[in-house]
Order: C-alpha cells, then sequence, then structure tokens
C-alpha cells in the first residue's frame, strides 16, 4: 500500500510517444520537480495535455514536445510563455488549441471512458475551422440540435502537485483553488502526485476532507517534493517566484539562453536548483499573488 517512490521512479516509466498531462493552471501550482526530471531524462516525442505554465514552455525549449493539446501556454503577470511562443512560430509543434471548456470537457469524457461528450462550446469559432478533426453530433432527441463531439483526451500519465499527501495516495490540495486535477487523474492510465508534506496515513475532519478531490485509487505514485513547484505558486504554501520567471523570460531572448538556463537549474537536481534560487527558506516565504 505504500506508493512512495522518487521522481525519478515515476520518470523512468516514461517512454517516447506518450500522452501525458499536467495539472495546475498557467504558473499555478505546477509539478516543476516532475517536470525537471523529465527535462532530465530522454524521452522524446510527447504529446502533452495541460492549461500550460512553464512546463509546456521548457519541455518545447528541450525539444520533447511532438504534439500540445492545450487551452493556453501563459505566465499569467507575463502573458505569453516565452518558450512555447518561439516553438510554436518556428513551426516545430503540432498543436490542437481549444476552448477552455471543450478541454475539460475532453478530460472529463476520458475519465468516464467514454469516446467524447457534446457540447455547445467551440461552435461558430476559427477552433472548429482550424482544427478539421473535430465533429459535431446531432441530437437523437426531438430538438435535433448539432453539438460538438469533443473527443475524450486520454493520457498515459498525468503528474500533479498537491500541499499534502500520505504515503496511501490520499491527496489534499489547501488553496483556494484546485483547478481540474481531479479530471486529470481520472483521464489518466497513470497519475503521479508530487507533494509539500508527505505523512505516513492522513486523519481527516469533516472540514478536511472536503481538501480530498479525487480517491488515492486513481494515484499511482507519491513523491515528496517540498517546493516542488517553485517557480510557480503553491497556494496556501507559497506564491509564485515573479524574479526567477522573469529571469526564464529573458533567456529566451539570450544567444544560448536555454542551455544556460538547463546548465544552471536543471541539470545540477533538486537540491542545488533551491540553492541557485536562494534556498528553501526564500522560496517558501515567497508571497502569495493577489488577483
Amino acid at each position: 500500500m505504500n506508493k512512495q517512490l522518487t521522481a525519478a521512479d515515476a520518470v523512468a516509466q516514461l517512454r517516447d510517444g506518450m500522452t501525458i498531462g499536467f495539472g495546475g493552471w498557467g504558473p499555478r501550482r505546477k509539478p516543476m520537480a516532475m517536470v525537471r526530471e523529465i527535462l532530465r531524462s530522454p524521452v522524446k516525442d510527447l504529446t502533452v495535455v495541460a492549461y500550460g505554465g512553464p512546463e509546456v514552455g521548457m519541455l518545447c525549449a528541450a525539444g520533447k514536445v511532438r504534439k500540445l493539446i492545450f487551452g493556453f501556454a501563459t505566465l499569467d503577470a507575463i502573458p505569453l510563455e516565452p518558450y512555447y511562443r518561439k516553438a510554436r512560430e518556428a513551426g516545430e509543434l503540432e498543436l490542437l488549441e481549444l476552448d477552455e471548456g471543450m478541454f475539460q470537457w475532453g478530460l472529463r469524457a476520458a475519465g468516464m471512458r467514454l469516446p467524447f461528450l457534446p457540447t455547445r462550446c467551440g461552435l461558430a469559432t476559427d477552433v472548429t475551422r482550424l482544427n478539421p478533426e473535430l465533429k459535431t453530433i446531432v441530437s437523437p432527441y426531438a430538438d435535433g440540435e448539432v453539438l460538438l463531439a469533443m473527443p475524450a483526451l486520454n493520457l498515459d500519465m498525468a503528474f500533479l502537485h498537491v500541499n499534502r499527501a500520505d504515503r496511501l495516495g490520499n491527496c489534499l490540495v489547501t488553496g483556494p483553488d484546485p483547478y481540474f486535477d481531479h479530471l486529470f487523474a481520472r483521464a489518466a492510465e497513470r497519475c503521479f502526485v508530487s507533494c509539500e508534506h508527505l505523512e505516513e496515513r492522513l486523519e481527516l475532519s469533516a472540514e478536511q476532507a472536503r481538501f480530498n478531490t479525487f480517491e488515492r485509487y486513481l494515484v499511482t505514485g507519491v513523491v515528496h517534493a517540498p517546493l516542488g513547484a517553485h517557480p510557480t505558486s503553491c497556494p496556501s504554501d507559497y506564491g509564485w517566484d515573479l524574479a526567477h520567471l522573469k529571469q526564464y523570460v529573458a533567456s529566451s531572448q539570450e544567444e544560448g539562453g536555454w542551455a544556460n538556463y538547463v546548465a544552471t537549474y536543471v541539470t545540477p537536481g533538486e537540491q542545488a536548483y533551491q540553492a541557485s534560487n536562494g534556498g528553501a527558506e526564500r522560496m517558501g516565504a515567497l508571497p502569495l499573488p493577489v488577483f
């Protein structure tokens, strides 16, 4: 019943060509320690599914993404993810860019083991014009309404980051927004969760139980990764590191910028990563952004 493993153990289960999803939203509660482990691995030709943030840009910069299925790729305060932008402008990606509601519906269909779910989202927009593989379906009932048939976004693996977990796979998201992580967990054949705080067994009050948004049977493995969402935010533990994100964005405009970023922040490992960002005390004290 002990599902604890290392980030390297989890990433070792990836294979070239897999479809993988990332929880979180833009620069918020992304499983960045897991992303850095993927960057250290040889895996390639991935299909990445995300409400995208820096994980999308970094994997694109590393040449690991063949296809991107996404609603957006942003750093919020910095509107467009810079390395995603470079890859897209260079024509390096196969893309399925979706309305945010369609994206959610595709995850729901996968979680319910359905081939598609009908929706009005995306109709009469350029989403269908630019993605002719998307089909419509006529309601079999008297209304006869034409609906978009959003295909299931089936994932080989999902990677999530949570505030607290135990070795059994129970997870708590204590920030104000769980986003759609529970849908990623249900849409995936295997789901790996990194966490800020790891316990032997969570004992929850009725009030705490609402923070458990998906069942432990969905969790394949748990990775203890304190500060593992950095440089994205992880409410209620810490905010985003805008100074780091600005440095990351600036590197995209520099000759050899990505190679230098990798050499500084990825290759040396997580302990060195924390030291390069001022240490755990500074990182853990980053203020939460106010929206």
